[in-house]
């Protein structure tokens, strides 16, 4: 066949790439009448609750604290993510994001409550030595808030994302929901009667029983989290009351027990959470600098994050400076979250931006009434402590769904590549070796280097990077152990140093985002992402 022979008339044709996001139901600016609102919201809340348990869950009894104390952190957390979630979406990018606590701190977490100075066996109080590691962990994170404060509100950020094009974008943003792959399944098969029945279940309802029944709304595939989430949640209680886990080991009671935390007897029925609840601060300089690397880290994969929302929003991709401004009020997430004493810092929920997907529903006012729901039962303990009390697997069953959803996913309705990080590759030519050696070069080394780093600290204790300075060793070993890190940073640096020319231009899908370079370079961006109360007139976007 001659190379340059035309296509035959009835041969398929390429589908022609979009800026927008395709047959998404309610985008950023057009939210869904209140009660649908109201309960979208509500599924935000219980997707994100996760986080918000396991993350207290893991580290408080490292620290000293027993179930009060942990029924304590987990109200904050919620609370200081309902604040986050709020200033973002009304003052960062104005994207549905979810702000939540973030697994990216934990290592440097757990390193700064393994210091010697916290590990004394001989303090008779351990309450008292959780408020001391809790201190500390506020003063590294109010330390390294300032690092995304001053890379997003002075712009340095928006000079970074300039240089990101389609196809650097496509390794970011991929892993971000790939590279939690050990969140998924492992944690389901942690209480394999409860996390497979809801993996299924949530497959079934939410792909299968909507080309069943066909009732004029959305009504499966867009409440699909509770009502899975319900049924087995009422399943794994008669389980529980049941006795059918009253001889079973420690763990498997810890991960499949409706009662196994004890938070509800722990939590008050109504408490506020304030700054400096655990005391002043305290501060450690090789501390704070390994949480700014982490919080660096963290800047990373929200940026990833924040361009897959904006996609499953259906908005234009995000112009560099609301990006930047974004990454500012991030910064001040983080702030609040030291101030408040979180256990870890914030950034953008991977799960949530996967629920987008799932609902089809990019809408603000969603987010925003979540927000509410965040703060209501973070105010109300016991109500709140009730939902937190669903068995991780379950929630482990969404992540496996959502997480799949941020890295990849294929619109089965119009055949139209749409996912937060595989569908860039619509703007970029497959067909050239550039393209397939940055794609798989820089995906494979974010899957294999993290992979690395975190065999060699399971095996050893600690990681390959192993000298004196802990704070040193944290710096390092940190930011390798993140695959989207590595994957985006190998991708952003080939793209933007090997052989570059007008054809590869085209190659690499720059010329498709040129337009978004600048917020006024196309009229949509004032549709989605102008701040309201006019205040773009004071603080222009550039």
């Amino acid at each position: 066949m001659a190379g340059g022979a035309a296509p035959k008339a009835d041969e398929p044709q390429p589908h022609p790439p979009k800026d927008q996001l395709p047959n998404i139901s309610y985008c950023i600016t057009s939210p869904p009448p209140w009660p649908e609102a109201i309960l979208l919201g509500f599924q935000h809340y219980l997707v994100m609750l996760g986080t918000a348990v396991l993350i207290p869950t893991a580290l408080v009894p490292q620290m000293g604290g027993g179930n009060e104390e942990k029924a304590k952190v987990i109200q904050t957390l919620l609370f200081v993510a309902g604040l986050n979630t709020l200033q973002q979406s009304l003052f960062g990018t104005r994207l549905p994001a979810v702000i939540g606590g973030s697994y990216t701190f934990v290592p440097t977490t757990i390193s700064i409550i393994l210091a010697g100075r916290f590990s004394d066996s001989s303090d008779p109080d351990p309450v008292e030595k959780f408020k001391r590691t809790m201190r500390a962990i506020q003063g590294s994170l109010i330390v390294a808030s300032t690092l995304q404060i001053v890379l997003g509100f002075s712009g340095l950020w928006r000079n970074v994302t300039r240089f990101l094009s389609p196809l650097s974008a496509v390794p970011l943003v991929a892993l971000v929901g790939f590279g939690l792959y050990e969140l998924g399944f492992p944690g389901v098969a942690k209480c394999v009667e409860i996390g497979l029945p809801q993996l299924v279940l949530l497959v079934f309802v939410s792909q299968y029983l909507p080309h069943l029944f066909h009732f004029g709304k959305h009504v499966f595939d867009r409440f699909a989290v509770i009502f899975t989430v319900a049924i087995v949640w009422i399943y794994a209680h008669l389980l529980t009351v049941g006795g059918a886990y009253n001889d079973a080991a420690p763990k498997t009671q810890t991960s499949c027990r409706t009662d196994r935390a004890g938070l509800i007897d722990a939590a008050p029925w109504i408490r506020v959470p304030y700054p400096f609840q655990w005391g002043a601060p305290s501060f450690d300089a090789g501390e704070a600098f390994a949480m700014m690397m982490a919080t660096f880290v963290a800047l990373v994969e929200s940026t990833g994050a924040f361009i897959a929302v904006a996609r499953y929003a259906s908005a234009t991709p995000l112009p560099p400076s609301i990006l930047s401004r974004g990454v500012g009020w991030q910064g001040v997430g983080i702030l609040i979250s030291g101030l408040f004493g979180t256990v870890t810092g914030s950034s953008v929920s991977i799960e949530n931006a996967g629920l987008l997907a799932l609902t089809r529903v990019g809408s603000r006012r969603v987010v925003q009434i979540s927000a509410g729901f965040m703060i209501f039962f973070s105010i109300l303990g016991k109500f709140g402590a009730v939902f937190a009390s669903i068995p991780a697997p379950i929630i482990a069953a969404l992540y496996c769904l959502f997480f799949a959803y941020v890295g990849m996913n294929f619109d089965l309705t119009v055949k139209q590549a749409g996912s937060g990080g595989l569908s860039f590759l619509q703007f970029c030519n497959l067909n050239s070796f550039r393209t397939k050696f940055i794609l798989g070069f820089s995906i494979f080394l974010g899957l294999s280097v993290p992979q690395y780093f975190n065999e060699y600290t399971a095996i050893n204790g600690y990681g390959p990077v192993h000298t004196g300075g802990r704070w040193f060793n944290d710096i390092i070993n940190v930011p390798l152990q993140s695959e989207a890190f590595v994957a985006g940073c190998v991708a952003y640096f080939l793209d933007n140093t090997l052989h570059k020319d007008s054809v590869i231009r085209k190659d690499r899908g720059k010329h498709w985002w040129d337009k978004f370079r600048s917020f006024k370079g196309d009229t949509r961006s004032e549709e989605f992402y102008s701040l309201p109360f006019n205040l773009n007139k004071y603080f222009p976007s550039v």
